[in-house]
Parts: structure tokens; C-alpha cells; sequence
């Protein structure tokens, strides 16, 4: 008891009086009234103290990180420090000890465990040798001790670590991601009844709108629900994720969804659900469920007039309107490469919204669709039932020839590519408040084949118009079923692709740095749609240009590494680099010909192909934030 005192009153003596700081951490309740937010987002379980050592004077600081949030505020606040902060960034963040007044860290600790983590800003080059002098002084200052590991964050770290250059226990990020449990899809509060389901029940038992629903895995169809608890973590740049925070309905993973007694105990009640960063908070409640409301139909530009195959790599200004925004951009891009250090996919045509929309006005398939659409039965197993019935309408007509002949002579003549990928670019999806990602289907046609046809795969993509995940997305965000169109946006495929990936060209982790966020992974394994139990390797990167030596190399902080590549990166720095500054630029460029006066975040899928490890850019579209 007496002990306790003490340690009380020591901490009051020396954060009274202004002074939020501590020369060491004897216990984690010194530790707890530090702690603040970590560096970045990236990792919903983490609590930090960061630490300044002056090297002048040989002095070590803690300070209280959840008042003070920056090193540049305490040493300006408390450390008498004059400079203006790109001085203080160029000097304290350099490769070199000389010139430096200051050693700059975090103390993070992983929530509910016993693993205590040592990291330096990515930005921060620090020498081997003073990294480990400083760790040593946090080892020697901190309750912690010996059970103190150095975090491995960016590659040049990383790359040290292998040569050997530490003599200091390390860790990389799979030793923090392995204790996730909760992750924060998207954010926000909701009122809903708590009811929980199989996935596999999902298609004969459709959620309730004013239901927030626990599920035992990731639903290949988003249900329209008030809020979404999943028991599995999520890639942050899956379907599921772009599409949750499109409909802007709070979702999160926890991998004790399932088994959580406050969730259960809750199940089948009236509950508000808040969902933050790095927590949830769930209990019963008497408050109103709020209404969905009408949502006002919004009508869909469609021209059906062009005809012919359109080819990709002249620019039609208003082709959005007849092939779709996906060929569209598509058409962009093949313009922005002509002068860039990366590729697009070779033989892009699109095929327009004239054929889908002949196809479909045959009697059979149009007397289908309008019995969808002007029936007021709603029942959702009819619906269904009445969406397959269009879908295998549509593969069961013959396409029009003239069409197949189009696609043979442009295609079948050339030697050096036989697969085609065949995607949907309808005019209902890649627009403004409206992703659509996931929703419509993409397929391959070989030159000649009989299974894998052209004319097989370009049905199966019109049928994708009428699947039960794209025609309900569409009803939630109003948009009118009766102007849908499909068009189909061609290119040779990518049977020798080693990586691929989405970027997102904004920093989604911290807003405070300009960057990109990234996910890929190895070979044609998907990202945003992985198989169970496959992580993705996940990083932002980011140009803070803030060191007086030159240097081309964006600072990189890793979040996981690929389960399916032994948790080595994917991509070389040199690799990441170019992929920094392509998209920066399509971000840019994109912009001036989407007219966009305040400038939008895109985001792009790519891919490493080949032997010479060329930069593929195969999408790109508006990013809903």
C-alpha cells in the first residue's frame, strides 16, 4: 500500500505542474496515464507513449501522449526547442547521429497481452547501432524490460534485419497482426434488433432492414441491414470494406463474434452498436430504429446507338454513356501510359451497350424482366427465383454474329495473345456514389475454343447484370432497374502474372500524411476476395521529403506481409517507388478528364507480369470514400 503511495505521488510530482513527462515507467499504471493514440490507424489494438532522448543532455522523456501529440510539440513545449519543423524533421530523422538533437521512439503495447513493442517513425533512417543504444536506455528505463522487442516496420529495416546488423530481439508486423481480434470496417453508430446468422442461410432468409446482424463469416452479398458484424478480419481494401463504407453502414470484424457473452446476451434485442477505431461499444437501448426512408430512383445515361467495337486507345468524350465508365477509364489510362513508366492490358476494345440491350429485347428475356420489374411482389425468394430465370434466358439465346466476327478478326488474327479477359463496364458501377465493386461478374474466351467461347463469356457477363448481389445493391441505392446496361470491356488476359493488387491513392491510415495505401499479393490470388485464413501484404507509402540528403525512396510502413510468400515482400523498393509515382500521377490526370474540381482519390488495381516484372495498371475508378 505504501509502495503504491509512493509511486503516486512521485508520478503527480513530476507531471504536476505542467510537466507531463517521466524519466522512466516502473508499472503499467505509470505506462496507462501516458498512453495516447500510436503513430498511425493501421492496427485497431495498439496503446503508445512516445519518447524523446536528448542527446545533449543525456536525458530520457515519457510523455503524456494522450495531451501531448506530437515529438515536435513536447521538445517546442517543454525542451526549450526554437527550430521550425522541417528543421527539426531534417535533422532528427536523418541517417546520421551527428546533427541530431534529439532520439525519437514509441513505447506500444499490444492490448490485452503481455507484448511490449519498440518502433521508430518509418521515416525515421536512423543508424543501426544508435537504434540500439536507444532501445537498450527504453530496456533499462521501463517496467518491460527484457520482454521488449524492436519493430521491424518498413523494408530497409527489414532488409538489415536479415543481413544480421541487429543484436536486438526484432519483430515484424505479423507479430502484431497475429493478435488482432477486432478491426473497424466502418465507423459509425447504428440502432438495429441484434440478430444473428449463417452465411449459408443467407440467400432463403434475407436479413430485416432494421436488424444489425452477427455473421459467421464474410456474405458474398452485402445484406441491407442497419449494421454488420462479421467473425472474420477484413483485407481494408476488400468488397466487402468498399462496399460497406459506400452504403455508409457501420461494419466491423471480430473474431469473437461469435462466442463474445456481451454479444450473446444481447441477441434478438433492440441494441445501439458504435463502432470506433480501436473498440466497439454494444448495449440495449429504448431508442428509436431509424427509417431507411424513400430513396429518390436515379435514372441511368444510356446510348445505345453506337455500334461496332470500340477501340480503347482513342478517346470518345462521352463514351461513358455507351460503354460503360470501366472501358471508359480504361481509355484514359492507355492515353496517360503513352508517356509513363508503366503498361496497360494490350487489344482493349469495348463492346457496347447496343448488343446487351438487342440481346436482352428479345421476347423471352424482356417479358422476364418486366414481370421483375412492374411486379409489387416483393418477396425475396421470388425475386430470386425470377433473376435466374433472366440470367439463364440471356446465356441461352444466340449472340449476334456479326459481333463474334467483329471480335475474330480483331482478336483471332493477331499471334501473340489467345486469352481474352471479358469484364462488365455497365452504367451502374466505377461512378460518382456508386462503386459497385464485386457485383458484376468477369470471364476469359480463348481464340478458337469451344468451352471457354467469346460468346460464352460475353453472356455470362451481360447475365451478371440480373445476379442477386447486383440487383439489390442497385434497389438500396434507388437506381432505376429499367436503363440498366452492360457493356464489356476486352483486353488480353494475364496468365503469367506474379503479383497483383489495389491501391487506394490516399493514406487511409493517416490523414496527416499524403500517400498511398496498398494491398497485393502473390500470383492471381485475390485481394478482395481472399480465400479463408490468406493475408494479404498491406503497406502505406508516403513522400514526406523532409531529409537533406537526396533520396528518391518513399518511406513504406508495412501493416502484414503475405501468408502465401513466407512473409517476404512482394514488391522491391524500387517496385514501390514507381508504383508511388504512377499513381500519383493517374490520380492527377484522371481528375482533369473526370472535370473534378475538388480532386477525388482513385483507386487502381495492377499487376507485376512476366519476366521483367512490368507495372500492368489494369483499372481505375473513383474512390467513395
Amino acid at each position: 500500500m505504501k509502495k503504491s503511495i509512493l509511486l503516486f505521488l512521485l508520478f503527480f510530482t513530476i507531471t504536476g505542474k505542467g510537466q507531463n513527462f517521466v524519466a522512466d515507467i516502473p508499472t503499467y499504471e505509470v505506462y496507462k496515464s501516458l498512453k495516447g493514440k500510436p503513430l498511425s490507424d493501421k492496427f485497431s489494438n495498439i496503446e503508445s507513449v512516445k519518447i524523446v532522448y536528448d542527446l545533449k543532455w543525456k536525458k530520457l522523456y515519457y510523455f503524456n501522449s494522450g495531451i501531448i501529440s506530437h515529438h515536435y510539440q513536447f521538445v517546442t513545449e517543454y525542451l526549450g526547442y526554437s527550430q521550425e519543423l522541417t528543421v527539426f524533421n531534417t535533422e532528427n530523422y536523418s541517417s546520421k547521429e551527428t546533427g541530431r538533437d534529439y532520439l525519437l521512439g514509441n513505447l506500444n503495447h499490444i492490448k490485452g497481452t503481455d507484448k511490449w513493442i519498440f518502433e521508430l517513425a518509418v521515416s525515421d533512417k536512423m543508424p543501426v547501432p544508435v537504434i540500439e543504444k536507444f532501445f537498450k536506455l527504453v530496456q533499462e528505463t521501463a517496467f518491460m524490460g527484457k520482454s521488449l522487442q524492436f519493430y521491424l516496420n518498413d523494408p530497409e529495416k527489414t532488409e538489415l534485419y536479415r543481413q544480421g546488423r541487429f543484436k536486438i530481439p526484432c519483430v515484424d508486423s505479423k507479430f502484431i497482426f497475429s493478435e488482432l481480434k477486432y478491426q473497424e470496417v466502418s465507423s459509425g453508430n447504428c440502432i438495429g434488433i441484434l440478430k444473428e446468422y449463417k452465411i449459408k442461410d443467407l440467400n432463403p432468409i434475407k436479413p430485416k432492414e432494421n436488424e444489425i446482424v452477427v455473421l459467421d463469416g464474410t456474405p458474398e452479398v452485402l445484406p441491407n441491414v442497419k449494421g454488420i458484424i462479421v467473425n472474420e478480419l477484413q483485407t481494408p481494401l476488400s468488397h466487402l470494406v468498399i462496399l460497406g463504407k459506400n452504403r455508409k453502414i457501420p461494419i466491423m470484424g471480430y473474431t469473437m463474434a461469435l462466442t463474445d457473452s456481451r454479444i450473446k446476451s444481447l441477441l434478438n434485442k433492440k441494441v445501439e452498436l458504435q463502432i470506433a477505431i480501436d473498440t466497439f461499444y454494444i448495449k440495449e437501448t429504448d431508442k428509436k430504429i431509424k427509417s431507411a426512408g424513400s430513396t429518390k430512383k436515379r435514372k441511368l445515361v444510356m446510348d445505345t446507338t453506337v455500334t461496332g467495337l470500340v477501340d480503347l486507345s482513342k478517346i470518345n468524350k462521352k463514351g461513358v454513356e455507351s460503354i460503360g465508365s470501366k472501358a471508359q477509364n480504361l481509355s484514359y489510362l492507355i492515353a496517360i501510359a503513352k508517356d509513363s513508366t508503366f503498361k496497360v492490358p494490350e487489344n482493349a476494345y469495348a463492346i457496347p451497350f447496343y448488343y446487351y440491350n438487342r440481346h436482352i429485347h428479345s421476347k423471352t428475356i424482356f417479358t422476364l424482366i418486366n414481370e421483375l420489374i412492374n411486379n409489387p411482389n416483393k418477396d425475396v425468394q421470388w425475386i430470386n427465383i425470377q433473376l435466374e430465370k433472366i440470367r439463364k434466358a440471356i446465356k441461352k439465346k444466340p449472340i449476334d454474329a456479326d459481333l463474334i466476327t467483329a471480335l475474330n478478326e480483331k482478336l483471332g488474327t493477331q499471334k501473340k495473345f489467345k486469352n481474352f479477359r471479358f469484364r462488365s463496364s455497365t452504367n451502374a458501377e466505377d461512378i460518382d456514389g456508386f462503386n459497385g465493386a464485386g457485383l458484376y461478374e468477369s470471364k476469359t474466351g480463348i481464340v478458337g475454343d469451344s468451352i471457354k467461347s467469346f460468346e460464352k463469356a460475353i453472356k455470362q457477363v451481360w447475365a451478371s447484370v440480373w445476379n442477386e448481389s447486383s440487383y439489390w445493391e442497385r434497389e438500396i441505392f434507388g437506381i432505376d432497374q429499367n436503363n440498366i446496361a452492360m457493356g464489356v470491356l476486352v483486353h488480353r488476359s494475364f496468365p503469367d502474372e506474379l503479383v497483383n493488387g489495389v491501391v487506394i491513392t490516399t493514406n487511409l491510415f493517416r490523414k496527416d500524411f499524403e500517400g498511398i495505401t496498398v494491398n497485393v499479393q502473390k500470383g492471381e490470388n485475390s485481394v478482395v476476395k481472399p480465400n479463408k485464413g490468406e493475408i494479404c501484404e498491406q503497406f502505406t507509402a508516403y513522400d514526406l521529403n523532409i531529409f537533406g540528403e537526396k533520396s528518391d525512396n518513399v518511406d513504406v510502413d508495412y501493416i502484414s506481409n503475405s501468408s502465401l510468400n513466407d512473409s517476404k515482400p512482394l514488391l522491391s523498393i524500387a517496385e514501390i517507388n514507381n508504383l508511388f509515382k504512377t499513381c500519383k500521377k493517374i490520380e492527377s490526370k484522371m481528375n482533369r478528364y473526370w472535370n473534378k474540381f475538388t480532386r477525388k482519390s482513385v483507386d487502381i488495381e495492377f499487376k507485376i507480369v512476366g519476366e521483367k516484372r512490368n507495372l500492368y495498371i489494369k483499372q481505375v475508378r473513383v474512390f467513395n470514400d
